[in-house]
């Protein structure tokens, strides 16, 4: 993303550029006069400077710039007495025509769409009246070519908007979707809490009411009910520790298959080679753990499309890889404490983590001799 959008800057900004260059050296030909090359210079730099500073806000997204319609107005009315003022002094002021386009560009870039259309053939008209259509005997260098000219400008810097504009939504449904799964994930372990606790909760409030009253009118019914209640407390427990640890040592085939939607859930294609049931019960819990660190990892830590896992058992020594492409180098996972803490738990068994952090892809991969 950080790439893409400093491509797409230089790119729109670069139209600019060649702006202000090509009038610049226009004007070098002295042509305007004393007193009309300076003022010709102003428009240039107010122009250039508006168009950087609009299409640098059309980077949030196409149509979120704001109605500024009189500071539109005033910038375009610039342009077109730059390009009268030109007109005035050559036959077909074809470089000038440039300015007005600028200013139709960055425009449309900001309003919403149902505008745009008309704000370029508009803008466009207006640009050729006042580059002396009327009085040229040209018509082709008046007319058809300004028209070109302009169209040409305004559809390039757009063009590059508008594939900023279609990265940033996607990304944005990316973000939207990996949030969404994370939710789901963790609404599917509060509905099983619920489940568990709910009933148990319930019965001990019920007697523990229940007791209460019995207190100095039945005490030997009191003492059973709040036996009970103590049961039931103890086996409440017993049940929310059986919820969390099946939670935390799910089989790796449990574990693959919740990383596969969550992954692909966020929009990235994930694959599985090798059989989960191969790994020795034992080393299931550790290399689901593995797994769900892993995924983790590639939702926190990279902009990745793909994600391959390999699972494989040779000779006795089990091996877990999850390998991701976009990798963001100035987010690293390699150094988190969820990795150190799995390295300790391999380390335990006589296995061990290795992390392999490339330019293009970064690899996690467990292994343990059974």
């Amino acid at each position: 993303m950080r790439s893409l959008r400093r491509w797409t800057w230089w790119s729109v900004t670069g139209a600019g550029a060649m702006v202000a260059v090509v009038t610049t050296l226009d004007l070098s030909t002295g042509r305007y006069g004393p007193l009309g090359t300076p003022l010709l210079a102003v428009a240039v730099v107010l122009v250039s400077v508006q168009h950087a500073r609009y299409l640098w806000q059309a980077m949030g997204g196409l149509g979120r710039g704001g109605l500024r319609t009189a500071e539109h107005l005033a910038t375009f009315a610039v342009a077109l007495a730059a390009l009268a003022f030109a007109g005035h002094h050559t036959p077909v002021p074809m470089a000038w025509y440039l300015l007005p386009a600028a200013v139709i560009a960055h425009v449309v870039a900001n309003r919403p769409p149902g505008s745009r259309l008309v704000v370029v053939v508009g803008g466009t008209a207006v640009a050729v009246l006042a580059g002396g259509v009327l009085r040229s005997p040209d018509l082709v260098g008046s007319l058809v070519m300004p028209v070109v000219l302009v169209a040409m400008f305004v559809v390039a810097d757009l063009a590059q908007l508008w594939f900023w504009d279609a990265v940033l939504k996607l990304d944005r449904g990316r973000q939207t979707s990996e949030a969404l799964a994370v939710a789901e994930e963790r609404l599917r372990f509060a509905a099983d809490l619920h489940d568990v606790q709910g009933h148990h909760l319930q019965a001990i409030a019920l007697k523990g009411e229940l007791t209460a009253r019995l207190i100095g009118r039945d005490d030997d019914a009191a003492r059973r009910h709040a036996e009970e209640v103590a049961e039931l407390a103890r086996t409440a427990l017993k049940e929310t520790r059986d919820v969390v640890l099946g939670y935390r040592r799910a089989s790796l085939g449990t574990e693959i298959t919740n990383a596969v939607g969550l992954l692909r859930a966020a929009g990235i294609e994930t694959s599985v080679s090798g059989d989960a049931a191969d790994v020795p019960p034992p080393l299931q819990p550790l290399f689901g753990a593995l797994v769900r660190e892993g995924t983790t990892n590639v939702l926190r830590h990279s902009r990745a499309r793909r994600c391959d896992v390999d699972i494989r058992v040779v000779d006795g020594r089990v091996s877990v890889r999850l390998r991701n492409d976009g990798v963001r180098p100035d987010d690293e996972a390699g150094d988190g404490s969820g990795l150190a803490g799995l390295r300790e738990r391999f380390a335990t068994v006589g296995g061990r983590v290795e992390v392999d952090a490339g330019a293009a892809d970064f690899a996690l991969e467990g292994s343990v001799r059974s």
